[in-house]
């Protein structure tokens, strides 16, 4: 990994090996080659998972049959500021004229989208939707990004080893797209029908634990890189992504914990009711902690009903979800009248999605 992302300052990391042993991620991919060059841009690797739901690569324009009213795209970090995601999906796609909305956030920004689409359609307001998460995060964890930085420090005589929580995410993110499509009818068996979903913040309790473009001052107050000059920006890696992992340990299980506890006594959810539990991780370092929080609050899922694929794809953010359902479906793990309870938390401001669906 180290070889394809690049040695900051020439250096090794000091935090890949750990980081690396307790996420357990084995394989993954990036949408760039070993020179770093963009093979694929965010929206285009959406524009491929979207035809890949018709079995077929961009540019492919469903029948109209098929063809949805509403395209709605999540990413963490889209490839421009403006136009909207959806918008450069859009493009890709080469579609006729059709609604398109993208949400914000990381982990949980294709899952505001899904709730989006499901909201529209039980409302009546449409019939059918493309729903698609994706990430490039490759071009941005290249060593690269980071050189400035590390010539700064060493200007300052100082060692030019990056701060655990720019150096942490480089070990842990991959490239990736998933879609799914939505419809007032099921279609071929078998399809998910959505009994319900919730977003919940926490941003008004807890301080801002992931993010790109700013700077922590030293009182742990967040500034916006419009504050800063662009020289500053590079001299502090700005546009990296960054992780308060102290603020990621202490929070991230115990607050899901709490939104579960909620939802169950709202929907009269019982663990008996769930077949299968799909939480989004980012490390499996996190495991053993969901499962201990599972048994504390009343809710035990026992781990041969969990499913996850972040060892072997990575964590790709905004594209997991998805990613679950697809390989479920691939490998005939999906059969009717089962019920899936998928939990997707996002640290970036702590904020957590839950969804309970039931295959037909």
């Amino acid at each position: 990994m180290e070889e394809r992302l690049g040695y900051v300052a020439g250096r090794a990391s000091r935090s890949k090996a750990v980081v690396l042993r307790n996420n357990k991620i084995t394989q993954r991919y990036y949408a760039t080659d070993k020179d770093g060059k963009i093979l694929y841009s965010n929206a285009a690797l959406a524009a491929h998972a979207i035809t890949g739901l018709w079995r077929k690569t961009p540019p492919y324009t469903p029948d109209p049959s098929e063809f949805p009213d509403l395209l709605a795209c999540g990413t963490t970090w889209p490839d421009h500021l403006l136009p909207s995601h959806a918008s450069m999906v859009h493009g890709e796609l080469g579609w006729p004229p059709v609604e398109a909305i993208s949400t914000g956030g990381s982990c949980l920004s294709s899952f505001g989208c899904l709730k989006y689409a499901f909201a529209l359609i039980r409302a009546g307001l449409i019939n059918k939707a493309v729903v698609c998460g994706s990430e490039l995060f490759s071009p941005s964890l290249r060593a690269e990004q980071f050189e400035e930085e590390a010539r700064q420090l060493q200007a300052l005589e100082q060692e030019p080893f990056l701060a655990f929580e720019k150096d942490f995410l480089r070990w842990m993110l991959s490239d990736g797209a998933a879609a799914a499509y939505l419809s007032n009818r099921p279609g071929e068996s078998p399809s998910l029908e959505v009994e319900w979903m919730e977003l919940i913040s926490f941003a008004g309790e807890l301080e801002t634990c992931m993010f790109i473009g700013g700077m922590w001052d030293a009182q742990r107050k967040l500034h916006s890189y419009r504050a800063f000059s662009p020289r500053e920006h590079a001299a502090h890696s700005m546009f990296a992504i960054q992780q308060n992992a102290r603020l990621l340990s202490e929070h991230i299980v115990p607050y899901g914990g709490k939104v579960l506890r909620r939802l169950s006594e709202k929907y009269g959810l019982r663990p008996e009711d769930v077949d299968w539990f799909l939480p989004h991780l980012s490390s499996m370092f996190f495991a053993d902690k969901i499962e201990r929080e599972l048994q504390k609050i009343g809710f035990p899922i026992p781990r041969e009903k969990w499913f996850t694929n972040l060892t072997t794809k990575g964590n790709i953010g905004s594209a997991a979800v998805f990613s679950f359902l697809d390989e479920m479906h691939k490998n005939n793990l999906l059969k009717s009248g089962q019920h899936l309870l998928i939990m997707v938390p996002e640290s970036a401001r702590f904020s957590y999605g839950y969804a309970f669906f039931r295959v037909v």
